[in-house]
């Protein structure tokens, strides 16, 4: 078994050098989505943290990992005003018994511009680097076959390291929001729409693996959306997401859709507090997965827990699929300390 774990390795390896990384839960992960994304919410900071353990009864392990904080600057306590939303995003991307993987520093800076009181502008740019390793000396190749089996203590005759190398990474985007966004006495009437595009990797960064070989990481193009609809007279809510991405050949259409649940209100006449949320339901990604998820929205922290039920030929034969958490923290407008800011 541990066998065939190797080569499913180095298939999978093969297949995605050239693709970005992703999250079932998307919406915990705005700057990855979109850099116009960044500082685009109700609040003050922003920190978040996401891990993904991809195909986790496949022999192998295939783990994601995001950090990420962003933040508003210039912003006024009407949120009546341009300002300027700052953010950082870390990621290491590790997969196989080849240990491939990527890791990624990038900074966005996204100059957000309301239109009166429910609508919104925002353009961003990314900027970052990025670095990809490998080692090939767990792997096994043809020419270790014995006659019977692959025997790992037969010489392989191939190169024991793939080149470990740095690159420049920029992105834009852009970012239209509408919403009721003020929680005011009427605790049903929220509304939010969110449509964004971004093009990434607009340089296209020469990727060399090997010595000799090499390849151009894919321009990735991508639209966002999102809608929220709180249902007047009751506690109940309904969200549905949208993502598509093209890069190069490849290309990712994933949506769902949640139902909240108001499990308390915030305080209605200072507004200091905020109202608690429960929401559940599923995520698809198209000729892929099928995803249960289910979120818990209290005092500004947000957790979030799902998993991929592999749905493709890749499921049926390796029984993959993969678990993912999410936890981001935000300040909100309704927090104390806000006081303090002019």
């Amino acid at each position: 078994m541990k066998k065939f774990g190797i080569l499913f390795s180095l298939l999978i390896a093969s297949t995605a050098f050239s693709q970005d990384i992703h999250f079932t839960q998307f919406q915990q992960t705005p700057m990855l989505q979109n850099p116009a994304f960044t500082g685009m919410f109700n609040g003050w900071e922003r920190v978040g943290v996401a891990h993904k353990s991809q195909w986790v009864s496949a022999g192998t392990k295939f783990q994601t990992t995001s950090v990420a904080a962003d933040m508003n600057f210039f912003k006024s306590k009407g949120e009546n005003g341009a300002h300027l939303g700052v953010g950082m995003q870390f990621y290491n991307d590790k997969g196989g018994d080849s240990k491939f993987g990527t890791k990624q520093m990038l900074m966005n800076a996204n100059a957000i511009v309301p239109l009166g009181e429910s609508h919104a502008l925002s353009a961003a740019i990314q900027v970052g680097i990025g670095q990809r390793t490998g080692d090939l000396r767990q792997l096994l190749f043809a020419n270790q076959f014995n006659g019977t089996e692959l025997d790992q203590t037969l010489p392989n005759n191939e190169n024991n390291s793939l080149v470990s190398f740095v690159y420049p990474d920029i992105g834009f985007g852009l970012n239209y929001r509408y919403g009721n966004h003020k929680i005011g006495f009427e605790r049903d009437d929220a509304t939010d729409f969110i449509i964004g595009f971004s093009y990434l990797h607009v340089n296209k960064p020469e990727l060399k693996y090997r010595l000799g070989f090499k390849e151009e990481l894919y321009a990735k193009l991508g639209i966002n959306a999102s809608f929220l609809k709180d249902i007047s007279g009751s506690k109940l809510g309904v969200e549905v997401l949208f993502n598509q991405y093209l890069q190069g050949p490849h290309s990712e259409t994933m949506f769902g859709g949640m139902l909240r649940y108001r499990i308390s209100s915030g305080s209605k006449t200072t507004g200091l507090t905020r109202d608690a949320h429960l929401s559940g339901g599923l995520f698809y990604r198209v000729n892929d997965a099928i995803s249960p998820v289910v979120f818990v929205d209290i005092k500004g922290f947000k957790l979030g827990l799902s998993y991929d039920i592999t749905l493709s030929k890749l499921g049926q034969v390796a029984r993959a699929g993969g678990l993912e958490f999410s936890l981001v923290y935000t300040n909100l407008d309704f927090a104390l300390f806000k006081r303090r800011r002019n």
